[in-house]
């Protein structure tokens, strides 16, 4: 069994889109499953929801979603500096102004986590479990320098065991590590990645009958256009120059990794 597990679209149509045609041009992919964080940060929040409805893929609640549905006070995110925060407020009151009574109905009613059971159920074999922050709350950041402690914490309160599999996103930036058989796996972000690729980006998990293997995939997207879009919007134009740099800072951004080379 194939999914391709997509998170932190993060209101980024362009992203999305090219990650749903590569998507549909893999072979053997056999379902798509969301792991939250749909709106926040780029001007698109009512078309990704309507795109994710339409094409029928599930999902679970980020914190942005969770927030934003309930019009709590404040997005739960973290903040690196001051100024992250100010930004952060003001795309929060922006995407709470902007999305639709039908958006905001369709976040309110996503799941806290899904379990995925690719062989029926009826039959003994993993389970999948998605969800976005933690196994507690949407907002916890599952890094991947957090130690095998926390991950075993995690993996034994959401019930895992040896050959689960346990998928999140949240902290932008994917990775996967095997604890004592069960494997942890941070899907990245489709359209806000912070580990200075630009790419949007995805994960395929491949479970056989004897092993499962989590490949990232990064695909190109006109990011060229999203970055305008933003700068023509109210949202700060600081959201903009992360998106080309793919969230690193600019003084540590590898050329390579920027779109047509510049900053």
């Amino acid at each position: 069994m194939r999914y391709a597990l997509v998170s932190d679209i993060h209101a980024n149509l362009p992203a999305l889109e090219a990650v749903l045609r590569d998507i549909a041009a893999r072979a053997a992919v056999d379902a798509t499953y969301h792991l939250g964080d749909l709106v926040g940060y780029a001007p698109w929040p009512n078309e990704v929801i309507e795109m994710l409805s339409a094409t029928g893929i599930p999902g679970v609640a980020g914190n942005y979603d969770s927030t934003v549905a309930t019009d709590y006070k404040h997005c739960g995110c973290h903040y690196e500096d001051p100024r992250q925060e100010e930004l952060s407020h003001v795309s929060y009151a922006w995407t709470r102004a902007h999305v639709s009574p039908r958006a905001k109905r369709f976040l309110g009613g996503l799941p806290f986590r899904i379990d995925l059971r690719p062989n029926g159920g009826h039959v003994a074999g993993p389970t999948v479990t998605l969800v976005h922050g933690n196994q507690t709350l949407n907002t916890v950041y599952v890094h991947r320098d957090r130690p095998d402690a926390f991950l075993e914490k995690m993996g034994a309160s959401l019930g895992a065991r040896a050959g689960d599999v346990v998928c999140f996103g949240h902290t932008h930036v994917p990775w996967h590590r095997v604890v004592h058989g069960i494997h942890y796996v941070n899907t990245g972000s489709v359209g806000r990645p912070k580990d200075g690729d630009w790419r949007a980006g995805y994960v395929v998990v491949d479970i056989t009958a004897n092993d499962v293997a989590a490949e990232v995939v990064r695909v190109e997207y006109d990011v060229e256009a999203a970055a305008r879009a933003i700068i023509t919007s109210e949202l700060p134009d600081d959201f903009a120059y992360d998106l080309r740099r793919g969230g690193a800072k600019q003084s540590a951004a590898a050329p390579a990794s920027t779109p047509g080379g510049g900053p």
